[in-house]
């Protein structure tokens, strides 16, 4: 099943992920963020670095129905994408599977204001919330494995961001 896999620790990795590992499987490279994910140190924000290129590129050549389906679309592919390179690493939600980052960071840049300054509060805050992983985050983080628990608690992560976002615009407003 997809959205359940048995997780192991990276002690107990079947395979060392790597550039060869990338281009095995079109899958891992996905997964990996086109080898953002290989970075040896937070390859989650080097993950969620990635939507923004990303973003910057897609945003102007689709319209916002487009864009969410373009979204819904990549987080579905992502379900898929993580399980297959989880099960083929051994572990369920492996740090270096960074494609969870940049589809919800996707989603966050949407419905970020415009400026750069919203840019960056936006990368901080969702980065908070995937690391500390407040409740239900921590919950889904623990409790569902495979593809779709790699894909669901970045998406709640993007949306405490989100919501904190909201809260500061108005204030401010």
């Amino acid at each position: 099943m997809l959205g359940l896999a048995v997780m192991t620790t990276s002690a107990e990795l079947r395979v060392k992920p790597g550039w060869r590992f990338l281009f095995s499987h079109p899958a891992h490279l996905l997964a990996f963020g086109f080898g953002s994910g290989l970075a040896r140190k937070a390859p989650g924000t080097f993950g969620t670095l990635v939507a923004f290129p990303m973003y910057w590129y897609l945003a102007p050549r689709l319209s916002d129905a487009m864009f969410i389906f373009v979204l819904i679309w990549a987080f579905s592919i992502g379900v898929l994408v993580c399980d297959i390179t989880g099960k083929a690493l051994g572990t369920a939600d492996y740090s270096g599977i960074v494609w969870d980052e940049i589809v919800a960071f996707l989603l966050v840049l949407f419905f970020t204001p415009p400026g750069w300054h919203w840019s960056l509060l936006a990368f901080a805050l969702f980065r908070f919330f995937d690391i500390v992983k407040p409740q239900p985050i921590r919950y889904f983080d623990s409790n569902w494995h495979g593809g779709l628990g790699v894909m669901f608690d970045d998406l709640l992560a993007a949306g405490y961001a989100l919501l904190c976002m909201a809260i500061i615009k108005s204030v401010l407003a």
